[in-house]
């Protein structure tokens, strides 16, 4: 069996998730074992959303210490469940919390754990190519356990989506032994995201700007745009050290690392702690006024201009095209 360790968001998987979840599909069919999802009582019913992503079986982890997310006492329930288990590997998305959660469950059970993987080849031993140093430098390696542990970064190959399920999907409840008296930490404060649910993380379209949007107040016109096309908005280093943006917003090697499908960069030079955070998207547009900008050279497209001159007249355009469809 291989198991794979979900993240959901308003009830439904992440796009990292429902990833993770086709590449297990992928290569339990080269083993031929089953699929499981694991998922944790505070994620809240996913059955449906489960079953669209071919699921038929899912592990709910279930203690009344693990309600707010806590690495420790998570790490230490997934941990109890592979010593039950005994899956032949755990697949989780290279996120933040997928990382963390994964170290804290290889560490607690003695096995090794290859992060951010782009690509996974069963075997003896499974064969893995994996980015480093965020991304700079792919790295081929083996991976020897009884049980696999491995997380998977975005822009990896495609995979098919795994036929939906007919019929409800069997939750397996499971109670971690979990002692009150672990040092763990807390989460102590919950800061609310922006209102249109759209994470910079998950977002199809990120709109983001670095020095060349010249102030906090320039950031209005990206967040129109964004807006308008459903996506979030991200920042350079320069933004967020600026006080322009929250870190949050921060995307690169000390920020997040996205793969949306359209990245609009705008005033960012693309020096490589950025590069390394957005260059798994799909389509890269760069607005800049200068040509030789290493975002110009390296975007599928580029305008070169001012922002505050350029993004207007997109957003117009946009709103024509909406008021005549």
């Amino acid at each position: 069996m291989l198991l794979a360790v979900i993240e959901a968001e308003e009830g439904a998987l992440t796009a990292a998730s429902a990833g993770a979840v086709a590449r297990a599909h992928a290569l339990a069919g080269e083993m031929d074992v089953p699929v499981a999802a694991v998922a944790f009582a505070a994620a809240g019913d996913l059955s449906t959303d489960l079953a669209k992503h071919g699921v038929s079986t899912a592990y709910v982890l279930e203690h009344e210490l693990l309600g707010e997310y806590s690495p420790e006492r998570w790490g230490e329930a997934l941990a109890a469940l592979i010593r039950q288990v005994e899956p032949g590997g755990v697949l989780a998305a290279a996120s933040h919390r997928g990382n963390e959660l994964m170290a804290q469950a290889a560490a607690r059970t003695g096995l090794p754990l290859a992060t951010n993987c782009l690509a996974v080849a069963t075997g003896d031993p499974w064969t893995l190519t994996r980015q480093r140093v965020g991304g700079v430098l792919l790295e081929n390696a083996e991976l020897r356990a009884p049980v696999k542990l491995v997380t998977l970064a975005p822009g990896g190959a495609e995979v098919v989506p795994p036929d939906p399920v007919d019929g409800e999907v069997e939750l397996r409840r499971f109670e971690p032994p979990l002692d009150e008296g672990m040092a763990h930490t807390a989460l102590v404060e919950r800061t609310a995201g922006g209102e249109s649910g759209v994470t910079l993380a998950t977002a199809r379209v990120v709109v983001s700007g670095g020095r060349g949007v010249g102030s906090a107040e320039g950031f209005a016109v990206l967040e129109e745009l964004a807006g308008l096309v459903g996506g979030a908005v991200g920042c350079s280093r320069v933004a967020t050290n600026n006080g322009w943006r929250p870190h949050s917003n921060q995307v690169g090697l000390t920020g997040t690392k996205i793969a949306p499908d359209l990245y609009i960069a705008c005033g960012i030079s693309g020096a490589t702690q950025h590069w390394v955070g957005c260059m798994d998207a799909k389509t890269i547009l760069a607005i800049n006024t200068d040509d030789q900008a290493p975002m110009v050279t390296r975007a599928a497209y580029a305008v070169i201009g001012d922002v505050q001159e350029v993004l207007p007249a997109v957003i117009e355009e946009i709103k024509r095209r909406a008021g005549a469809g």
